[in-house]
């Protein structure tokens, strides 16, 4: 049942991929503008203009060329950028590097204080810790990122000097020059993705602990400690797990604004210039390697928990 399961989600996110696919090449191929002429420049004749349409076959139906992209995408061949005609992959690459390793970095720190504060503000409800943290993610959910972002850079930059104001993350030397440089962007992005899982995760956690099991757990004197772990969030990460899934889209494709704030050349910084220069092929590589972690993302999101509780498999 399980198996049956987990290969019918493989199977849908392949075709939404398929599908996405579709959708980005098609919409980039409607984008409105000259290719020849944005990259070439107004000044460029109309000869040099046909021989660059030649070079790249763009005089070749849209649905021809999109099966013969796909195909090389496939194997990883995203084509050559034409702006800098340098290979996409090689393009897109570090950029991308740079913004998982944020990413990870923001996770490691979102996953614990996510369930922390939700557990404190459940076990506490009605109390002041509850207020507390109610109070705290209404405020962090409330203001954006630049507004966060800038605080943090104001707070921990200008006045008390404990980290660069520039987020250099490619050059760190090492792990631990890393953690620092990377350090106020990836609490702003942590603040900003754990708001309303944490909130969540709260209300969850509220009514897992007025359930019978969970009252029945505690009259047979089980450890709290293993009830919670156990019978508690189990139960309650369903719906957190599916906005864990929709943050990582957002950490790897949305952080356009928390890379300009911090100067991070990461892969939301790059898909802006390449929209701007009209670099089709890095346009849709980008958007397409994007798509990917957010599909697969869910696919985690959904299987994670369907294995922590196999009764939503079964509805």
């Amino acid at each position: 049942m399980i198996l049956k399961l987990i290969l019918t989600r493989v199977g849908t996110a392949a075709l939404t991929l398929l599908a996405v696919s579709a959708v980005i090449f098609a919409t980039v191929e409607v984008l409105p503008g000259d290719v020849a002429v944005r990259v070439l420049g107004q000044m460029s004749s109309p000869e040099q203009r046909r021989v660059f349409r030649d070079r790249l076959h763009l005089d070749v139906p849209a649905p021809i060329r999109y099966v013969e992209w796909l195909e090389r995408a496939v194997h990883g061949d995203f084509g050559r950028s034409f702006v800098n005609q340098r290979d996409v992959a090689s393009v897109i690459m570090p950029r991308l590097r740079i913004t998982l390793l944020l990413s990870i970095y923001a996770f490691t720190l979102y996953l614990p204080v996510t369930i922390v504060f939700a557990v404190l503000g459940a076990v506490f409800h009605g109390q002041t810790i509850d207020l507390l943290v109610s109070t705290a993610t209404l405020l962090a959910f409330s203001l954006p990122e630049f507004v966060f972002g800038t605080l943090l850079i104001v707070i921990f930059v200008l006045h008390v000097p404990w980290f660069p104001a520039m987020s250099l993350i490619d050059q760190a030397k090492n792990p631990i020059e890393f953690l620092w440089i990377a350090a106020l962007p990836a609490i702003t992005l942590t603040v900003r993705m754990a708001a309303y899982p944490i909130r969540m995760l709260r209300d969850n956690l509220i009514e897992v602990l007025d359930s019978e099991y969970v009252r029945m757990a505690v009259l047979n004197g089980l450890p709290a400690q293993k009830i919670l772990l156990r019978h508690i969030l189990p139960n309650a990460l369903g719906p957190a797990l599916n906005i864990t899934a929709l943050n990582m889209a957002y950490v790897i494709g949305g952080v356009v604004v928390v890379e300009n704030l911090f100067a991070i050349p990461g892969i939301g910084s790059l898909l802006v210039d390449s929209i701007s220069l009209r670099d089709v092929p890095v346009v849709e590589a980008a958007i397409l390697l994007v798509s990917l972690v957010y599909i697969l993302g869910n696919l985690v999101a959904d299987l994670g928990a369907v294995l922590s509780n196999p009764r939503i498999g079964a509805l």
